[in-house]
């Protein structure tokens, strides 16, 4: 029982492990891929990482064509490296740098269905920002400061925590967007199964 519980804990953890630094997009978002959708504003509000999905969504008279940047520009898709029809289409971001994908309909490409995908290198899994941070040194009296004329040693103040607060910065919350919604979603999955596992176990 002990090990097919662990096996499952494993294989629980192999596939929910992966999904926690992906995010996948739905191109277009509930409009999908089809005509008249600015597809230029729609990628600058996303940050994509080699290990995202991108989900083209459309009707029959669209398809996905993967082009270089001359193909991009001219509307051009005899040069595709891939094509992809059927109406739902996952592309998985493999490679650092921008990818560039047309419709091949004549005449789509031109009317704006057109997608330059700038694709970073995926996070490390131990980002600065949730790195822990080091104790802040107590500041220590200066050697120059002499002792009180009666020799008894003075008291001061303790600080006031609105004083304190001046000193300590604390990070800008980042705005909402997918990829951290993705990220707490799958910390939320993690979490989820490993009770679940400790309950199968117990």
């Amino acid at each position: 029982m002990g090990s097919t519980a662990a096996n499952v804990l494993l294989l629980l953890l192999l596939t929910v492990v992966p999904a926690v630094f992906a995010v996948t997009y739905q191109v277009g978002d509930v409009s999908g891929w089809t005509s008249g959708i600015d597809y230029t504003t729609w990628v600058t509000r996303k940050t994509f990482r080699v290990g995202d999905t991108l989900e083209f969504r459309y009707g029959p008279s669209h398809s996905v064509s993967v082009v270089n940047k001359a193909g991009f520009d001219g509307c051009d898709s005899s040069g595709a490296t891939q094509s992809f029809s059927g109406g739902d289409t996952k592309f998985n971001l493999t490679r650092v740098g921008t990818i560039h994908f047309i419709c091949p309909t004549p005449g789509h490409c031109l009317g704006g269905m057109k997608l330059a995908v700038p694709v970073l290198a995926a996070p490390s899994p131990k980002s600065p920002s949730l790195a822990p941070r080091s104790p802040r040194k107590p500041k220590t009296p200066s050697p120059s400061a002499s002792p009180p004329a009666n020799g008894s040693p003075s008291e001061s103040p303790a600080p006031s925590p609105s004083s304190m607060s001046s000193t300590t910065h604390s990070p800008s919350p980042s705005p909402p967007n997918a990829a951290f919604k993705g990220v707490m979603v799958s910390y939320g999955m993690m979490a989820l199964s490993m009770l679940l596992m400790y309950g199968l176990m117990s």
